[in-house]
């Protein structure tokens, strides 16, 4: 009946939204102020808000000193700010993270090398530190995502066969299955603001798009990051139904250097979700010159 997530990441979320959906209440717990601190920050604020009004209760600047089984259930201790109290729930789920599974392997009987972290140590070429032993996957740095092992995984049997294999872990997307899901690919606005990049930025609401509100599904929105001169694609995020499906053309356009202008003049069948996508792209170039980004 309540479920008690410890993690407000992509985990604890994507279960937590399921077993909400099942009929459960949901409390999420999250040490940091917002959830999915990675992420997009509007896109972040906006999902928790959508999650909240699903009826998923969150605790922010939470930590939790204590989990005791009780005969209920779970007793869940938690120091928000000074303030202790306990959380009493049937089950907790501890979602705080992932970590590189490679103990017990042999890697340092053999001396390959690690990281602090317990991940092998590569070069550019996926080759650790013993000239025949290469490592991809979860157990090397970067996002441990099944589509960017797969590619490590091409890019190794191309190098292994003489050929020229890469990755561009620029263009890697992440999705987090929620309903309504989360898709992004390049940069955050907080990035490019930390890097000093001059940027554009042009969004759209699912609420205005046809296809959306036939599903009866409107929240969220796409959000296109493009460079303030060249106008070439930095970012693209996107809170809504299907998210990982359209997330797929902005890899395509970032593949390619795309700018905003070339990903808005692209016609798109109507009615579709990925209207939105187009409609995004328009909104950069109507972004007030004035107010543009550059920190």
């Amino acid at each position: 009946k309540h479920l008690v997530v410890i993690g407000g990441g992509v985990i604890g979320l994507e279960l937590g939204s399921v077993w909400k959906r099942l009929g459960a209440k949901v409390t999420v717990i999250e040490f940091a102020e917002r959830i999915c601190a990675f992420m997009d920050a509007e896109l972040g604020k906006k999902l928790q808000q959508v999650l909240k009004k699903q009826g998923i209760e969150f605790e922010l600047n939470a930590k939790v000193t204590g989990v005791v089984a009780t005969a209920s259930g779970v007793s869940v201790t938690v120091d928000q700010k000074g303030t202790v109290k306990d959380i009493a729930a049937d089950v907790c789920l501890v979602a705080i993270g992932r970590r590189a599974y490679t103990e017990g392997l042999g890697l340092k009987e053999i001396g390959i090398a690690t990281d602090d972290r317990g991940r092998v140590e590569i070069n550019a070429h996926f080759q650790t530190n013993l000239p025949s032993v290469y490592a991809i996957g979860d157990v090397v740095k970067g996002p441990m995502l099944a589509h960017k092992s797969e590619e490590e995984g091409v890019a190794i049997a191309e190098l292994l066969a003489g050929q020229a294999g890469h990755v561009n872990y620029e263009t890697v997307p992440s999705v987090v299955y929620t309903w309504p899901e989360v898709a992004s690919v390049g940069k955050t606005e907080e990035e490019l603001k930390a890097a000093h990049v001059p940027y554009r930025k042009g969004s759209f609401p699912f609420s205005a798009n046809g296809r959306a509100k036939a599903l009866g599904f409107t929240d969220g929105f796409v959000k296109i990051l493009a460079h303030e001169t060249t106008d070439r694609i930095l970012g693209v995020h996107i809170l809504g139904p299907r998210a990982s499906y359209m997330i797929a053309e902005a890899v395509v356009a970032m593949e390619f250097a795309s700018s905003s202008e070339d990903l808005a003049r692209s016609i798109h069948a109507h009615p579709t979700l990925s209207e939105v996508m187009r409609e995004a792209a328009l909104a950069v170039a109507l972004e007030d010159p004035d107010q543009v980004r550059c920190p």
